[in-house]
């Protein structure tokens, strides 16, 4: 397998390792032939992992390439929750304060390269650490009152490593490098309480009141369980068996916190975080979909040194899409030059990388429902009142704000679009999904992944009724046996 260190600059990289490739980010992430690449191993180097940065691009387009990063996506968002990363580390306190139990001073720093510390005394507690985050280069702050507790844990970068470390650094890449496989750490399962997520101030909720009243009367017909739980009950989550997740799902929101969570402790989840990380992001699913020779409306990566080649492309009107954008927020119609650069330049603002779409008009979207690669409802998505898309949220009515919409038999959805929606939704992995599609002059193309599609009453269920819940909650079930 072919490994590639993966740098801001490569220029400012000392170490030199054989039968590696050390590339830059912005060839990794721009260059078309890292895409195409097979069988590849990725260790992301990067000085920054921060929510959209390049660092966090790098590894979130390997997973979409099929390449194996290091760390994972999922890693990195791990470190910016500290309350996750205490209940993580809660697993290993007992090597935690027997290996600081000889320092004097109130607070203690724990360098960790490739998993390993200059120290020998310290290299089980490193290598603890290094499994659950899979982070290279890693910084650990602890303090002590009644006992040694984390205060804060980050990646670093190379430039914060001091000067006297530098030859241990390049003795444990050597040996991390040169190593066949690669420690993950193993999950645990566990036995059936249902508690169901709900952020009663969300503006999109994925599930009306109705909805999850039902939920609730059918988990009780089948012998389970089922509570609301709010953001404020993540201590709480250990006392269930399984978690559904009815709130928007985002990186930096709570939903992705109680599913690493809920997966860390063996819990059963629908979401999983993986589905989170990868369909809250369309710069992910850009690429996943273009991997997978999955037809889309012309589509571009947009970055600062495209972003006056991509019209041609795409032609007016464009689509702009913000990289974590859901229930049509953040999505953007460029009708002139103009738009296009202003509405460009605010969004690059946010993110390193957006995503620009040809524009394809029509009457509705078909909504797929897939769970665990089984379509379980079809829907007809119609345009809001007088609007490009199925939400307006600048619609003076509350009632013009989403479109009607119309559930079907299955039967009744062409074979073309079931195939589609079944491929796209097995690029994320079992799970609950909701596949949009378009079909445009009889070609059928697919706008988005949703990985926490809504359940309505009235609307998905309409056709199939109860079994749409009781298929659901039997899947939270079967994650359990």
């Amino acid at each position: 397998m072919n490994k590639y260190v993966v740098v801001n600059q490569i220029e400012k990289w000392n170490f030199s390792i054989e039968n590696i490739n050390i590339i830059s980010s912005q060839e990794y992430l721009t260059d078309p032939k890292y895409s195409l690449l097979k069988k590849a191993r990725i260790f992301n180097l990067c000085k920054d992992y921060s929510y959209q940065s390049k660092g966090y691009y790098v590894s979130l387009l390997a997973e979409a390439r099929g390449h194996l990063a290091i760390p994972t996506i999922k890693n990195i968002v791990d470190l910016k929750a500290l309350e996750l990363v205490r209940i993580v580390s809660e697993e290993f306190d007992d090597s935690i304060q027997n290996s600081l139990k000889n320092i004097k001073s109130r607070e203690f720093t724990l360098s960790i390269y490739f998993g390993q510390n200059v120290a020998q005394k310290y290299k089980e507690l490193s290598a603890l650490f290094y499994k659950h985050f899979q982070v290279p280069f890693l910084r650990v702050k602890f303090n002590h009152t009644t006992k040694w507790e984390i205060q804060s844990i980050k990646a670093i970068a190379e430039s914060e490593i001091p000067a006297d470390h530098f030859d241990s650094v390049h003795e444990f890449a050597n040996q991390y490098f040169s190593k066949k496989r690669y420690d993950t750490p193993k999950l645990t399962k566990s036995d059936f309480d249902l508690a169901i997520l709900v952020n009663p101030n969300d503006p999109a909720p994925p599930s009306n009141p109705k909805a999850l009243k039902k939920f609730i009367e059918i988990a009780e017909k089948m012998n389970i369980y089922a509570e609301i739980i709010e953001p404020q009950d993540l201590s709480r989550l250990n006392s269930f068996d399984a978690l559904f997740i009815r709130q928007s799902t985002e990186v930096n929101n709570e939903a992705y916190a109680f599913a690493r969570k809920a997966q860390q402790d063996g819990i059963a989840i629908i979401d999983y975080p993986d589905a989170i990380l990868k369909c809250c992001n369309k710069v992910y699913m850009a690429e996943a979909l273009n991997n997978a020779n999955i037809a889309t409306p012309k589509t571009i990566i947009v970055h600062k040194d495209n972003r006056n080649d991509v019209l041609a492309n795409t032609g007016l009107p464009c689509v702009l899409k913000a990289p974590d954008s859901t229930f049509s927020f953040g999505v953007k119609k460029a009708k002139t030059v103009e738009e296009y650069d202003e509405l460009v330049t605010n969004m690059l603002k946010e993110s390193d990388l957006i995503i620009a779409q040809e524009f394809c008009p029509s009457d509705y979207d078909w909504r797929i429902g897939i769970l665990d690669d089984v379509p379980f409802f079809a829907c007809k998505y119609y345009m809001a009142k007088g609007h490009w898309q199925i939400y307006n949220w600048n619609a003076k009515k509350k009632d013009d704000q989403d479109g009607d919409a119309d559930c079907l038999p299955i039967e009744k959805v062409s074979k073309k679009v079931l195939k589609m929606a079944l491929k796209s939704a097995k690029l994320m992995g079992k799970g609950l999904y909701g596949i949009d599609i378009k079909v445009v002059n009889e070609v059928p193309m697919v706008i988005e992944i949703n990985d926490n599609p809504n359940i309505d009453f009235g609307v998905e269920d309409a056709f199939y009724g109860d079994s749409v819940y009781t298929q659901i909650l039997t899947a939270l079930k079967n994650r359990l046996d």
